[in-house]
């Protein structure tokens, strides 16, 4: 987008997002996303992204994020375990190695600066 906008997340369309079968521990998660901007160089992406319950690890990017709906416990491999819901807002350090087990299913807004 070119312009200045405004998004209700709550109530935006989504699309699939498969996740690596390799990053399924267990449950069937099902992940699904929106980028809403990204810069001419791609090194910065805003957007909306959402995981059904189940748990999965990932590799994350440089990335701040604010939790519209659900739940989730995120714990960073050699550092902290963090429980995220509603309104809460988490800071991820690109390199970070995490494990999410997603309790219900959670929804964020998120900016990734890569």
């Amino acid at each position: 987008m070119t312009h200045s906008f405004a998004l209700h997340i709550p109530d935006a369309d989504l699309e699939p997002d498969p996740l690596d079968p390799a990053q399924i521990v267990s449950g069937t998660p099902e992940v699904s996303g929106k980028v809403v901007w990204e810069s001419e160089d791609g090194r910065q992406i805003r957007g909306i992204w959402q995981i059904t319950p189940g748990v999965v690890t990932d590799t994350e990017a440089d990335e701040l994020f604010v939790v519209i709906s659900g739940s989730a416990t995120i714990e960073v491999e050699g550092g902290a375990a963090f429980t995220v819901g509603p309104g809460d807002l988490a800071v991820l350090r690109a390199g970070d190695r995490t494990t999410w087990t997603v309790h219900e299913t959670l929804r964020k807004a998120y900016a990734i600066n890569l």
